[in-house]
């Protein structure tokens, strides 16, 4: 696995009015980042959306389904939307976009791009093979 996944993330910025992708880690540090986007800010969002998925599960329990998984939290503001995914392993997918963004065309990427991102994060590094 390539330690930088930032190129898979770019993949959830072709969606029109799509701003930034963040990919944290489970224990809130940023992962990777789309290009455009400051490492600092990242490493924000990152600290913050790790606080909001844990708030998120803790209401579960709302939607009458105790012990429920949680996949996914959505922010709206006077400008756009940030979306929240599970990510597999404990991450965490969070894309900002303005408010223009056709929500269903993202919430589809963010799921094929999660899927993609699971399996690259579970594949481990392969060494050199030595053949006789």
């Amino acid at each position: 696995m390539s330690d930088d996944l930032s190129w898979m993330l770019e993949d959830a910025l072709q969606i029109p009015h799509a701003l930034h992708a963040v990919l944290i880690s489970a224990d809130g540090l940023q992962m990777s980042r789309t290009a455009e986007f400051d490492r600092g800010d990242a490493d924000k969002v990152a600290a913050a959306v790790s606080g909001l998925q844990s708030l998120s599960r803790a209401v579960s329990f709302f939607c009458g389904e105790h012990g429920a998984n949680w996949r996914q939290t959505l922010i709206e503001f006077d400008g756009g939307w940030v979306f929240l995914n599970a990510a597999g392993g404990g991450s965490y997918l969070a894309v900002a976009a303005s408010a223009e963004v056709d929500m269903q065309d993202i919430t589809y990427r963010m799921q094929q791009l999660v899927s993609r991102l699971g399996k690259a994060m579970s594949t481990g590094l392969r060494g050199d093979t030595v053949t006789s």
